[in-house]
Formats: C-alpha cells, sequence, structure tokens
C-alpha cells in the first residue's frame, strides 16, 4: 500500500496486517487543527507503525520526530520514509521496542506534539499516556487514536482530555497537562 504525504510524496508502509496505517482523513483532519504548532515542534510519535504520522510532520516544518515502534521491519521503513521527509536541520530518531519501557529512558526530552496510535485491542493506552507527563511541555498536546466504540476517559493519569473527534470508526482524544 502506499500513502501519500503533504506534497504528493508517497511513502512505503510494512505489508500484512500487523500495521494498520492511519486513515488519510483522519490524518489530514489532524494535521489542519494542529496546522499553526507543528512548524520547530518536537514530535513524538507512539506505536510509529509505517511512520506516516512523523513523515508529514517532518514534511509540516517539525524540529524534530522522534518514533517508537515494535516492529523492527517497521523501524527500517520508517528510518527510510523519514529519510526522504527530513531536511538537513530537521532530527529524526527511530527506537525499535516496547514504548512503555522506552519512554522513561527519553526524559531530558520535551515534546510539544504527541501522536499515540497503539492496536486498538491493545493495553497500552493507560500505562503509555500515564508515562508521558514528565516528557511534555507545558502547552504540549498528545492526540491518542482509538476505536470510536471504545472511548478513552476524560482524565488519563495527569492528562486532561480538552478535545474530541470523530472520524467513521476512528476516535481522536485529545489530551493537555492542566494548566
Amino acid at each position: 500500500m502506499s500513502i501519500r504525504i503533504k506534497g504528493d510524496r508517497s511513502i512505503k508502509t510494512p505489508t500484512g496486517l500487523s500495521t494498520r496505517p492511519t486513515p488519510s482523513k483522519v490524518r489530514a483532519a489532524v494535521f489542519n487543527i494542529l496546522q499553526g504548532q507543528i512548524k520547530n515542534a518536537n514530535w513524538l510519535d507512539i506505536c510509529a507503525g509505517s511512520g506516516a504520522m512523523g513523515a508529514e510532520a517532518l514534511a509540516r516544518g517539525a524540529n524534530q520526530v522522534i518514533g517508537i515502534e515494535l516492529s523492527a521491519i517497521a523501524c527500517r521503513i520508517i528510518n527510510e520514509n523519514w529519510q526522504k521527509f527530513a531536511k538537513p536541520d530537521q532530527k529524526f530518531q527511530v527506537i525499535k521496542g516496547n514504548a512503555i519501557k522506552i519512554l522513561p529512558k527519553l526524559a531530558p526530552k520535551f515534546f510539544d506534539l504527541v501522536y499515540f496510535d497503539p492496536p486498538y485491542q491493545s493495553n497500552l493506552y493507560e500505562p503509555v499516556l500515564k508515562a508521558l507527563p514528565p516528557l511534555l511541555t507545558d502547552e504540549a498536546i498528545v492526540i491518542a487514536e482509538c476505536d470510536r466504540l471504545r472511548p478513552l476517559p476524560d482524565v488519563m493519569g495527569a492528562l486532561v482530555c480538552c478535545d474530541r473527534r470523530q472520524y467513521g470508526q476512528t476516535a481522536l482524544i485529545f489530551y493537555q497537562l492542566p494548566h
């Protein structure tokens, strides 16, 4: 399957059913909502899959994109995809492994935008969302993608829901730290 990113460039996707790319209408909606906040932002892509969200963030001027992905094959594809989009002044890194174990090791970094798209039936939502606050800037936005029939709670640890959107079977829950 081929996914188109801003500027009509395509990226590779892993074959098989282990990776479920974010639908293009959801991706477009996310980047329309965040359009004024992406340039120079530090973006964290958890359960990065094909890397489409991170590639889009790079194409739109993110300063740095870090992706976490469990699949070694997906990590290689993400790296290839992000190399196509990164400009010389942009940084990116793909980390292979379990997000719950990797997040505490990222502590010195501060992310402005986080996109979290785990397998919908996984038990990753609560531990990952509760682990994020030490990694976030004060104004950070965390977007969790989930099945609309299994919505996430309004409060997840220190994160508080500030918006909810629905696109077909996909729901997006926007979290922030309380001010």
